[in-house]
C-alpha cells in the first residue's frame, strides 16, 4: 500500500510540474496560427450556462456556407453540444446564434448496416478522442457506422471524403429538413440536386437554399423518404423531403463528394460549385490553410505562454467569422446576391448574421483596423440592405430580425467611414441617409429604427412608464448613435444646423444621471425618477444587464460622466465598486435567473459581467480618470481569467466576434471605447511583442520584452523612440506605422497618464 501511494504522489507532482511547466514556457514565435486556433473553444454551452454558445465552424473567413457536426436535433440551436455522444449529421449552417438559430441548413451523413434515415437511428457515436477539429478541415470517426468522415470548405462549397468499410450496404443519408424541402437523384450524374426553406425567420416568401452534390462513386441503391417514410421516387417534394444513395465498399474505400449551394438558383450552385474545380481533398484542405494561415498571420504574437497563443489565435480565428458573405458571383464573375429583405436578386454586395448591438463595439472597430476593404464592402452591402428594405438592420439573419434594442448601425456606419481609407469608396451618401431615417423613426419592429422616438426627440429619454421595455438602455444608447451621426456629419460637411441636432442630443444621457445614487435610472414621463430602485436588478430599464452595468455607456463623454459623478475619486470610486460589490441580483423582471445573470455570479468579479456586452468597455474608463494602472490591472486580470482557449473557454455569449475580438484588442494593449472617434484607450498588452500587418503594409510594432505576468503595469510607453504619456493611441498615427516601446513593471506608476491632457477623448473637452 505504502508502494502504491508513494507512486501516486510521484506521479502527482510529475503531472502538476508539468502543467505548471506547459503554463510558464514562453512561446517565441508561431509559424502558423491557424495551428493554435480551436473551434471547440465555446462549444461546452448549454440553455441554461453559456460558455461561448458556439459550435466548431469549419469554414473559410466570412464564408457564405459553414459546416458543423450536427449533435442536436433538427432544428435545435444547440447544434453541436461538445458533451453530446451522438452526431446525426454533418450540417451546413449559417447559425449566428442558437438563440437566433440557423436558416438554410441540410445535412450530410453516412451509414453502412441497416439503412437507418431518420435522425436518431442513423445517429453514432463518437469521441472526442477521435476527433480533429480546425478551421478549415474537420475528421471524426462514427462508431456506429465504422466510417471516417472528413470536410473541408470553400467559402460556397465544401468536399467531404468518407473512409468506409468492407460492405454491400454503404449508404449516405441527404436530409433537407423540415418546413419544406425538395430532393432529386440524377443517378446518371452520381449527383443530387435539393433545396431547403427552413429557417427561423427574417426571409421573404420565396427564400431558399439550393443544393448540389456530386459523388465520384456510381449508385447501386437510389431511395428519396418523405418524413418517417422511404420510397423508391428519384424526385420528392414534402414538409420533410431527404434522399438516400448506396453502393457497395471495400474496406478502406474512399468515397467523396462535392457540396455546393446558393441562394439563388440551382445554376447557381453549380457554378459555386467551381469553386473547388478539379481540387482534390487534400488540395482543397491546404488551400484553406493557406487561407486561414495569411488572415490570422496578419497579426504575430510573440512571447506568451502556450494556453495564451491558443486563447488569442482562438478568439482572432472567431473575430473573422461574421458577418458571412451573403453574395455570389454570376456568370460574368460581377458579384450579386439574393435579397433577404425583398426577395429578388440584385447586383452589389450582401453580409449578414451579425448584431451591432454587440459588434459595434469592438468587432467592426477590429475590421476597420486591420481589414478596411472588406469592410469597405460591408458599408455597401449596408447601403444595400437599406434600399431593399428602407432600414438598416440592427440584427440580420438574414433579414430584418426583432432582437435587441439600440440604433447601434450610426456607430457602424460611422465609425468605418471615419476611419477607413478614402481609396475605399461606397455610397456614403445613402448610408448618411439611412441614419438620419433610422434616427428619427420608429421602425417596423421595435429592433429596427427607434422605438419610443417620439418620446426621446421631445423629452430627450424614453420613459420608464409608456410601455416601452428597456428603456433607460435605448436612451443612453440613441444618445450614443446621436453622437456618431454628429461625428460623421461634421466629415461629410452636412449643414451646421443639422449636425448641432445631433450633438445636442448625444447628451441626454445627462437627463437619466441620479446625483442621488450616482447611477443611471429610469425617467417617468413625468420627469420624475421611476421608484422603487434597485440597481441590481436586470432587465425592466435596462437589456440583459442592470444599472451597474450600463451607467457606464457614456462611451462618447467619459468626462462629461465624471462630472455629474462629482470627479475623479467618485467616479473611480464607482468603478471599484463594481468589482467590490457582491454578485447579488433581481431577476423577478425575467421571473427567473437567465444565464447572463448565473454568467456573472459565477465569474467572482462581483458586478463586473464579462460575459455580456454593455459593461466591457468599462475597464478602460480608468483612463479617462488619471488611474490608469487600475485598468492595466483588470484587463490583465479579465484576460488570465475570463478566457480559456478550452471548450468551456469563455464566460458568456460569444456574440458574433465581439467577445473575442475584446480579447485581442485587450491583447494587443489598446482598446476602441468610442467607435467614431480616432482614438482606443490602452490597457496592457498580453504578449512580450505583437506585429500587426494593416493592409497598406505598414506595420504596428507592440515590444514589451519585461511582460509578464506580474509584471502587468506599463512604466513608460515610447513611440517611435518618443517618450508617450498618453492614455490612448490615434488610429491615424497607427495607420502610418508605429513601434511603441513599453517598459513593463510589476508595481503601478502612478505618475504617468494622470495629467488633464493624457486623457482619451470626451465629447466635454471639445
Amino acid at each position: 500500500m505504502k508502494k502504491i501511494f508513494l507512486t501516486t504522489v510521484l506521479f502527482t507532482v510529475f503531472a502538476v510540474f508539468h502543467t505548471v511547466r506547459a503554463q510558464t514556457v514562453m512561446v517565441d514565435k508561431v509559424n502558423n496560427p491557424v495551428d493554435w486556433a480551436s473551434p471547440l473553444m465555446g462549444t461546452d454551452s448549454k440553455y441554461s450556462l453559456s460558455n461561448g454558445n458556439v459550435y466548431p465552424a469549419i469554414a473559410l473567413p466570412w464564408g457564405m456556407n459553414f459546416w458543423t457536426p450536427q449533435t442536436g436535433k433538427m432544428g435545435d440551436g444547440w447544434a453541436y453540444m461538445y458533451t453530446a455522444d451522438k452526431i446525426r449529421g454533418f450540417k451546413q449552417t449559417h447559425q449566428p446564434s442558437p438563440w437566433m438559430n440557423d436558416y438554410g441548413q441540410f445535412s450530410i451523413m453516412p451509414v453502412t448496416g441497416k439503412l437507418r434515415f431518420n435522425e436518431d437511428e442513423r445517429a453514432s457515436w463518437y469521441s472526442h478522442k477521435a476527433e480533429t477539429v480546425t478551421p478549415y478541415y474537420y475528421s471524426v470517426y462514427l462508431a456506429d457506422h465504422d466510417v471516417t468522415t472528413e470536410l473541408a470548405p470553400t467559402e460556397r462549397a465544401a468536399r467531404f471524403r468518407f473512409t468506409f468499410p468492407e460492405t454491400d450496404s454503404s449508404y449516405v443519408v441527404i436530409d433537407a429538413f423540415d418546413k419544406g424541402s425538395y430532393v432529386k437523384i440524377i443517378p446518371e450524374e452520381n449527383k443530387i440536386i435539393g433545396y431547403t426553406t427552413r429557417n427561423s425567420g427574417g426571409v421573404p416568401e420565396n427564400f431558399k437554399n439550393y443544393f448540389v452534390i456530386e459523388f465520384d462513386k456510381a449508385f447501386e441503391i437510389t431511395s428519396t423518404f418523405d418524413g418517417d417514410t422511404l420510397g423508391d421516387a428519384l424526385e420528392m417534394q414534402a414538409d420533410h423531403a431527404g434522399a438516400v444513395i448506396g453502393f457497395k465498399t471495400r474496406k478502406g474505400e474512399t468515397v467523396n463528394a462535392r457540396v455546393a449551394s446558393s441562394f439563388i438558383s440551382f445554376e447557381q450552385a453549380v457554378r459555386n460549385l467551381e469553386e473547388i474545380g478539379n481540387d482534390d481533398f487534400d488540395t482543397v484542405k491546404e488551400k484553406g490553410r493557406a487561407v486561414w494561415n495569411k488572415a490570422l498571420g496578419r497579426i504575430k504574437a510573440e512571447g506568451g505562454t502556450v494556453e495564451q497563443m491558443r486563447t488569442f489565435y482562438s478568439c482572432l480565428y472567431r473575430s473573422l467569422l461574421f458577418p458571412r458573405k451573403f453574395f455570389e458571383y454570376d456568370e460574368n464573375g460581377e458579384v450579386v446576391h439574393y435579397s433577404p429583405y425583398n426577395g429578388e436578386v440584385l447586383p452589389g454586395y450582401m453580409f449578414t448574421d451579425t448584431g451591432f448591438w454587440d459588434t459595434f463595439r469592438s468587432l467592426f472597430p477590429f475590421l476597420n483596423l486591420m481589414y478596411p476593404e472588406l469592410n469597405a464592402q460591408m458599408q455597401e452591402g449596408l447601403a444595400n440592405a437599406y434600399k431593399e428594405s428602407g432600414w438598416l438592420p440592427e440584427w440580420a439573419s438574414p433579414g430584418l430580425r426583432n432582437v435587441m434594442i439600440g440604433n447601434n448601425s450610426a456607430s457602424v456606419v460611422s465609425d468605418a467611414y471615419l476611419k477607413i481609407d478614402g481609396k475605399h469608396k461606397y455610397d456614403i451618401e445613402t448610408l448618411y441617409e439611412a441614419l438620419i431615417h433610422g434616427a428619427n423613426n420608429a421602425g417596423p419592429l421595435t429592433a429596427v429604427g427607434r422605438a419610443g422616438v417620439d418620446y426621446y426627440s421631445k423629452l430627450g429619454y424614453v420613459p420608464y412608464d409608456v410601455g416601452i421595455n428597456e428603456n433607460a438602455a435605448r436612451t443612453l444608447e440613441y444618445a450614443y448613435d446621436d453622437f456618431t451621426i454628429y461625428q460623421l456629419g461634421k466629415a461629410l460637411g452636412k449643414p451646421k444646423k443639422e449636425i448641432e441636432l445631433y450633438k445636442k442630443r448625444s447628451l441626454n444621457y445627462k437627463k437619466l444621471f441620479d446625483p442621488e445614487t450616482k447611477l443611471m435610472r429610469g425617467k417617468n414621463k413625468d420627469g420624475k425618477f421611476m421608484t422603487p430602485f434597485n440597481p441590481f436588478k436586470w432587465g425592466d430599464a435596462f437589456t440583459e444587464g442592470n444599472s451597474w452595468h450600463y451607467t457606464w455607456s457614456v462611451f462618447h463623454d467619459v468626462q462629461g460622466l465624471i462630472d455629474l459623478m462629482g470627479g475623479n475619486k467618485e467616479f473611480t470610486g464607482q468603478l471599484d465598486k463594481v468589482f467590490s460589490l457582491p454578485p447579488v441580483f433581481d431577476e423577478s423582471y425575467y421571473g427567473g435567473v437567465i444565464h447572463e445573470i448565473r454568467e456573472m455570479q459565477v465569474a467572482n468579479m462581483g458586478q463586473y459581467a464579462h460575459g455580456n456586452q454593455p459593461i466591457q468597455h468599462m475597464i478602460y474608463l480608468y483612463n479617462y480618470a488619471g488611474e490608469p494602472w487600475k485598468a492595466q490591472y483588470w484587463v490583465r486580470e479579465t484576460m488570465e481569467r475570463m478566457y480559456r482557449p478550452t471548450p468551456d473557454g469563455y464566460c458568456g455569449d460569444e456574440d458574433n466576434g465581439q467577445t473575442s475580438a475584446w480579447y485581442v484588442f485587450s491583447a494587443m494593449g489598446f482598446y476602441p471605447v468610442c467607435p467614431a472617434t480616432d482614438e482606443y484607450v490602452m490597457g496592457a498588452p498580453l504578449f512580450r511583442k505583437i506585429t500587426m500587418t494593416l493592409e497598406n503594409g505598414k506595420e504596428i510594432i507592440i515590444s514589451a520584452p519585461s511582460n509578464s505576468d506580474t509584471n502587468r503595469y506599463i512604466n513608460t510607453v515610447h513611440i517611435d523612440g518618443k517618450e508617450y504619456t498618453k492614455n490612448w493611441l490615434s488610429h491615424k498615427a497607427l495607420m502610418k506605422g508605429a513601434v511603441i516601446d513599453m517598459e513593463m513593471s510589476d508595481t503601478p506608476n502612478k505618475s504617468r497618464g494622470v495629467k488633464k491632457t493624457d486623457v482619451p477623448y470626451s465629447l466635454s473637452n471639445q
